[in-house]
């Protein structure tokens, strides 16, 4: 790399809209790594300046191994894949795609609770397989007009979601103790202080926070036990959010109708044999694309990459960096 400008290391491949905007820049040069194994990771950021991430494992080690680094960029919102404590410790910004998956997200919770209640995945199967005229007339779905939404966690995705459910007729309420009260009741939705009582109520549920100790299995047994049996749960958060084992449970004891999950505690998931959640006919799943559009990955790139370059021409939205207290740090 020459010695006067500083190296962004892409960590894979991105949308071409993302790395046009590293072209532009006479000051910066830029690596595309397609693998993304700690090893080959560890090899390629030593002049890292940057790193521009979507999905990789950037711990301490990767961090460490980089004295010039001065930013850690994600390709989306989440970020349980990035140590943040070691760089708030070296004073370097992680910095999200705040607004770039939000609309996709939102569309496919709404795609999700659309297709339990619609019956949309066996219908398809069984009308492909000649019963057309013994469903027809069956009545298996479901309609979500005038039925109580519980959204949980209203920071951007959550937003989304509100105008769409009540677009459909849905009453919409909203659990986010971290959400002023009248945020929430400005988008017609109803404040739930308490979330054991509020799930009582759901017809549907939705969950829209990050993974953190506090949101862990925030949706869990005790949860599931209080759930109407013709509740939907929808999980395009993080694996971990909802406990996969107590939302087995619940589906195997008809405790609840049905399941949307497009995120796993483990992932990639295992083949259908190893994973239970895969044996329910009730259960719609999907591989973690909820904020994967076309739209959404050229908005992404060009939302990640733009965080890099503010980062360094000292122009960074504080609201994109996830550990804000080293901004006043930053050299």
């Amino acid at each position: 790399m020459g010695d006067n400008k500083k190296k962004v290391l892409v960590i894979p491949n991105i949308h071409p809209a993302g790395i046009e905007l590293l072209a532009a820049r006479p000051d910066v040069e830029y690596q595309i790594l397609e693998s993304q194994t700690p090893a080959e990771i560890l090899n390629n950021v030593t002049d890292a300046h940057a790193i521009a991430v979507r999905t990789a494992l950037i711990n301490g080690d990767v961090i460490n191994a980089a004295p010039h680094l001065g930013v850690v960029a994600r390709h989306g919102v989440g970020y349980d894949s990035v140590d943040v404590a070691t760089l708030t410790k070296r004073s370097i910004p992680l910095a999200i795609a705040i607004h770039s998956n939000a609309v996709s997200v939102a569309e496919h919770a709404m795609f999700m609770l659309l297709s339990l209640a619609k019956q949309g995945v066996y219908h398809h199967q069984e009308t492909r397989a000649g019963g057309f005229a013994q469903l027809r007339g069956t009545g298996r779905g479901v309609e979500i007009a005038d039925k109580h939404l519980l959204i949980i966690g209203f920071g951007r995705i959550g937003r989304q979601v509100a105008p769409r459910a009540r677009a459909f007729g849905m009453e919409v309420s909203v659990y986010d103790p971290y959400v002023d009260k009248e945020i929430i009741q400005r988008a017609e939705c109803r404040v739930i202080t308490d979330l054991n009582h509020g799930v009582t109520q759901a017809d549907a549920i939705t969950v829209h926070t990050p993974l953190n100790d506090e949101t862990r299995g925030i949706l869990g047994e005790q949860q599931f036990a209080e759930m109407k049996s013709n509740a939907f749960v929808i999980n395009t958060a993080r694996g971990g959010v909802v406990d996969e084992t107590a939302l087995v449970s619940a589906l195997r004891s008809n405790a609840i109708a049905g399941a949307g999950v497009d995120v796993f505690v483990g992932e990639p998931a295992p083949p259908t044999s190893d994973n239970p959640l895969f044996s329910f006919d009730n259960v719609i799943v999907s591989p973690h694309s909820a904020g994967v559009t076309q739209e959404s990955l050229k908005r992404t790139a060009i939302e990640m990459i733009q965080n890099v370059l503010d980062v360094f021409d000292g122009t960074i939205d504080p609201a994109a960096v996830v550990n804000r207290e080293v901004l006043g740090r930053y050299d």
